[in-house]
């Protein structure tokens, strides 16, 4: 089973937002997939199908972003899942908006949601499709950015790094990994 994780948090106030990038991506999967995300297990919102003859779980956990291992372990260990078979999807402060970075395996790089993922899950080696929002101007401070809406100029771009992330993730399901980082990070 492979297994799809975007990051990031729950509710309306959070909806549309950078730092939820990766739920934006997770519901571009569900539609392109015609998987219903209806399902509610270890506190995330969840919805399963068969994609290109493999079994696939979308997951966006509801455990608020620095929580998020909380939600993706127990859900890996149902389902007996692999870590190997996971995928996080996330925003990333680091790359431009619009950009999109594969990684086999690394640090948290000051994301609290790899962090926690990296906690529970006891191993740094894990798949990630990071979606590039870019750094505030003007002095902006990181939290109001990262919890703010992407502007009118910024959704095409926003739109593209989505499109290229569902396009990774269609590739991993038939090709490994490190050939669909070294596609994307062309």
């Amino acid at each position: 089973m492979h297994v799809f994780a975007g990051l990031g948090n729950p509710g309306k106030n959070y909806d549309s937002t950078r730092h939820n990038i990766g739920f934006i991506a997770i519901d571009q999967l569900a539609r392109e997939w015609d998987i219903a995300m209806t399902k509610a297990k270890f506190n995330g919102q969840i919805g399963t199908g068969i994609v290109s003859g493999e079994k696939v779980l979308l997951v966006k956990p509801l455990t608020y972003m620095n929580l998020s291992g909380e939600c993706v372990r127990p859900l890996l260990d149902y389902y007996d899942a692999p870590i190997s078979q996971l995928t996080v999807i996330y925003d990333d402060l680091d790359l431009p908006l619009g950009k999109i970075r594969l990684r086999m395996k690394g640090s948290a790089g000051g994301h609290n949601g790899i962090k926690s993922l990296i906690q529970h899950l006891g191993t740094q080696e894990f798949n990630r499709i990071r979606l590039g929002i870019g750094r505030p101007q003007g002095g902006m401070k990181v939290v109001d950015y990262v919890l703010g809406k992407f502007t009118s100029d910024e959704l095409n771009e926003t739109e593209e790094v989505v499109s290229m992330a569902v396009k990774a993730c269609e590739a991993s399901l038939s090709h490994p990994f490190l050939e669909v980082m070294n596609k994307f990070n062309a």
